[in-house]
């Protein structure tokens, strides 16, 4: 017989109840009073339970709380009993950085354990992560750029010519999905070796559909894996679709990486290195590393395409400068490159102010502080506790920004009215040894699109767009719908 049960038999339910009262209130006091994160501010209730951050999560209003928080209480809070988030120029280094001599700030955390722990290179430990990194190297270098880059103008070319399509029949267009057909195509192919067929059809492949559920299916265990208690009082049938969808999307993704690997095919891609016998990766190593490639290398693309194309719309005279720039510089579309866009200041400035504004990644990588603690911001952090930059907060900061809610591509150009913006704090592509492998492959997507877009179409939005940057997050953004006018020019 357990404690709790010869406690339970010896003095009643009452007496039971008044002993569990007593337990949960004396928990809660050393939270607030004793806890290593005691002094650290923050609301009382984050202090006392997970129960205010999972609400946020799940109601995809974390990453705005955590911002709102920040602005209130500074550069490190409290948001969790055993959480801090910060917002410090330090935190990027003393978080994620390279950590030589000391042990890794690790993934052991729930996001990582419980809500995702077949996503490969992401939640891999240390040794197996600089391993698939070796391994997919090959497919993100200045090389594999130059090769990749017909694949990615050829995707290019259609979907301007889908655009010019509607365009010439006076019809708005919504890019949120556009952009997604694009770069869901373009993973598809250098990760499988085929397109999804997205721009072929102008519409989404229906494997494509599920990836959204699946990831607030996600964001859903993840709230629930700090009370693993919920897996049996909530009905499953509440999150039933979810789960369909997200088992969906790893049979398919399953199918295709097994497909990619019996075809031999050996370019330099993504994939290719993982697909080889002497690399001894299992199936399901390869699995899980397409799965969140297929995730991770569409859908962060699309979402600052998508938040560029809103801030030209909404920014009339930065939409002046940035086509002044690019049609004065390019005289026919073919000389819009991977190179050429990378030459264009004002073009760099606006991804940059865009991606600053509409980060892909808004919400914090946990980490936690290994055992024996370390320092974050100046203050010793106890070990096992969880820590995070939240980018979208990071990025909105006053500490760190002039005017940090509206959109100046100039404070990136050097403009004296920003000199005292702390450009270094934007690192939406993570920081350290574990930053994002894929980041210049995204960068060069963006700028060749955007410059394509300004050069080929007058850009002006639809009635009703205004708010279209309000959208929820859950762990990606949850974007709404935008429709523009285009008018064909080129």
């Amino acid at each position: 017989m357990g404690f709790g049960a010869q406690l339970l038999k010896q003095i009643g339910i009452p007496g039971f109840v008044i002993v569990f009262i007593g337990i949960v209130l004396l928990k809660y006091v050393y939270r607030i009073t004793f806890h290593p994160l005691a002094s650290y501010p923050g609301p009382k209730i984050a202090a006392l339970t997970r129960l205010w951050y999972s609400y946020h999560l799940v109601n995809g209003t974390l990453v705005e709380e955590v911002r709102r928080l920040h602005d209130s209480y500074g550069t490190v809070i409290r948001i969790a009993p055993d959480e801090l988030a910060v917002t410090s120029s330090s935190g990027w280094k003393d978080i994620y950085g390279f950590r030589r001599g000391k042990p890794e700030m690790s993934k052991d955390t729930p996001w990582y354990k419980d809500a995702a722990p077949d996503f490969g290179i992401l939640s891999a430990d240390r040794e197996k992560h600089a391993y698939y990194r070796r391994l997919m190297s090959r497919g993100f270098s200045d090389a594999a750029l130059q090769e990749q880059e017909p694949i990615v103008q050829s995707y290019a070319d259609l979907l301007m010519s889908r655009l010019h399509d509607i365009s010439n029949k006076g019809e708005p267009a919504e890019m949120t999905s556009w952009y997604n057909f694009f770069t869901f195509d373009i993973i598809g192919d250098l990760a499988f070796g085929e397109p999804f067929g997205c721009l072929e059809t102008s519409s989404y492949h229906p494997w494509v559909k599920t990836i959204f559920s699946g990831i607030r299916f996600l964001t859903i265990t993840h709230a629930m894996a700090y009370y693993p208690i919920l897996k049996y009082l909530v009905p499953t049938r509440l999150f039933q679709g979810f789960s369909r969808n997200y088992q969906t999307h790893n049979q398919m993704t399953k199918e295709k990486a097994m497909h990619r690997k019996e075809s031999k095919l050996d370019r330099a891609d993504f994939v290719s290195n993982l697909c080889k016998p002497e690399s001894n990766i299992s199936d399901k190593d390869l699995i899980d590393n397409s799965s969140i490639l297929i995730i991770a290398g569409s859908e962060t693309t699309a979402t600052v395409l998508s938040a560029a194309t809103w801030f030209l719309t909404q920014n009339p005279e930065c939409r002046a400068k940035l086509t002044q720039e690019i049609r004065s510089t390019f005289g026919s579309r073919s000389q819009i490159s991977f190179d050429s866009v990378n030459r264009l200041p004002y073009l760099l400035a606006f991804m940059n102010e865009s991606l600053r504004l509409f980060p892909p990644a808004p919400t914090g990588l946990t980490r936690k502080v290994p055992e024996g603690g370390d320092e974050i911001d100046g203050r010793f952090v106890a070990g096992g506790n969880i820590v995070a930059i939240f980018p979208w907060a990071i990025n909105l900061s006053p500490q760190h920004w002039t005017r940090p809610t509206e959109f100046i591509p100039e404070r990136w150009m050097d403009d004296s009215r920003f000199k005292t913006d702390d450009l270094s704090v934007m690192q939406v592509f993570s920081y350290g040894p574990r930053n994002c492998i894929g980041k210049n492959l995204a960068y060069v997507e963006m700028r060749l699109i955007m410059a394509r877009m300004v050069f080929e179409f007058d850009i002006e939005p639809c009635e009703g767009m205004e708010d279209w940057n309000q959208a929820k997050i859950f762990t990606i953004w949850a974007k709404n719908p935008l429709w523009v006018n285009l008018k064909s020019i080129a």
